[in-house]
């Protein structure tokens, strides 16, 4: 957590315009709220690893890249090893971690080949 916090406070001070919404205007708000995220990640990617089992869980998305983050933002994980049975439970207990972001998770080995690409990009968490 701390190697993304430091990422975000200097990429938020080297690239100030990275960190504005729709209507171009810098908010300190922004930050805080990629750094809830972040957050809120690492806990989801911790209970479906210690929960359901996964045995890798990627962070993909615009939480990954600074340019794409909004305040609008979702959380998009990518799991694998969870079992078919417990994937929607899975799915629905992270969702609820949270009320101030809409997480997504997907199947990181059946999911289609246009995802596959942006989780390859994404970190894991």
């Amino acid at each position: 957590m701390k190697r993304e916090k430091d990422l975000v406070e200097f990429y938020a001070q080297k690239y100030p315009f990275t960190f504005v919404d729709s209507d171009g205007i810098n908010h300190e708000g922004l930050l805080r709220r990629r750094e809830r995220a972040w957050k809120l990640a690492k806990e989801a990617a911790l209970l479906l690893k210690k929960r359901y089992g996964a045995k890798k869980v990627v962070v993909f998305g615009s939480l990954v890249h600074n340019l794409w983050f909004t305040m609008s933002s979702d959380v998009d994980l990518a799991a694998w090893g969870i079992p078919d049975d417990c994937f929607y439970a899975a799915a629905g207990e992270i969702t609820e971690m949270n009320e101030e972001f809409n997480v997504d998770l997907v199947d990181g080995e059946k999911c289609p080949p246009f995802l596959r690409k942006a989780i390859k990009e994404g970190i894991e968490a």
